[in-house]
């Protein structure tokens, strides 16, 4: 069985899923242990691996000191057309459809295609949609474009439809790294309900309140990063509250 179809028997049943974001250039080997570690002791799905700048490319070393401590998947989550490696096991593919720059529409992807094409990593084509967090995000100025305004719920829902409709598999929704205002309950649910595919929500999701109220407005992969980065106690009391919601 695939990833993906791991997500959509989760999405089907009603259980969430946990996704821990590791940032290559954030993290030495001590620190990755510990947040192994800690993942496991949690029962984190998920790794996402990626950051919009890799300065010191770690890339490599990192998915090899993860794959060595855990047996939970690894997932690119790539912010630019270099990050690929092969000894992940999948990628999202993403599509900025929250911009209108076309390199992030699609320029990007048709440079990666042949490569991924080539590899052995599932490719999970996803919608990335970023939201305003009240503050400019490191996403937003690589990507050069603008987020949609955290309180437009209708333009978020028509954007995460038509990427459906586009045929994506997955809709992600980014405040983005140490996002001030976490996207809104409303807007999740608003898009929860106008859409099938499965719904990724992160960006200033910093405790397990904030983790759940998300999971109860739709979201199905709750994807925690930054606030980790900080203290990563948090990685068991977010992991042990989403897996608890996973009983209800």
């Amino acid at each position: 069985m695939t990833i993906y179809q791991d997500i959509l028997t989760a999405k089907k049943s009603g259980t969430k899923l946990f996704a821990i974001l590791i940032d290559p250039d954030k993290q030495d080997q001590n620190a990755l242990i510990k947040i192994a570690k800690e993942a496991k002791n949690s029962c984190a799905d998920y790794f996402f691996i990626g950051g919009s700048l890799l300065t010191y490319d770690y890339l490599d070393d990192c998915i090899t000191i993860l794959k060595k401590h855990t047996n939970i998947p690894i997932i690119l989550f790539p912010g630019n057309a270099m990050q690929i490696n092969n000894k992940a096991d999948a990628i999202l593919f993403l599509s900025l459809i929250s911009g209108r720059n076309a390199e992030m529409l699609i320029g990007k992807q048709v440079i990666t295609a042949p490569i991924l094409k080539n590899s052995s990593i599932e490719i999970m084509s996803t919608g990335y949609m970023l939201i305003d967090s009240g503050k400019a995000t490191t996403a937003s100025y690589m990507s050069n474009t603008n987020p949609i305004p955290h309180n437009k719920d209708a333009v978020a829902t028509c954007t995460a439809m038509a990427g459906e409709m586009l045929g994506l598999s997955l809709i992600f929704m980014d405040g983005g790294s140490g996002a001030e205002v976490p996207i809104s309950e409303n807007m999740i649910a608003a898009v929860s309900k106008a859409i099938n595919v499965p719904l990724i929500i992160g960006g200033g999701i910093s405790s397990s309140e904030k983790a759940i109220a998300n999971c109860h407005a739709g979201a199905d992969i709750i994807v925690v990063g930054n606030a980790i980065e900080k203290n990563t106690s948090l990685i068991y009391e977010i992991g042990s509250a989403i897996k608890q919601y996973k009983a209800i």
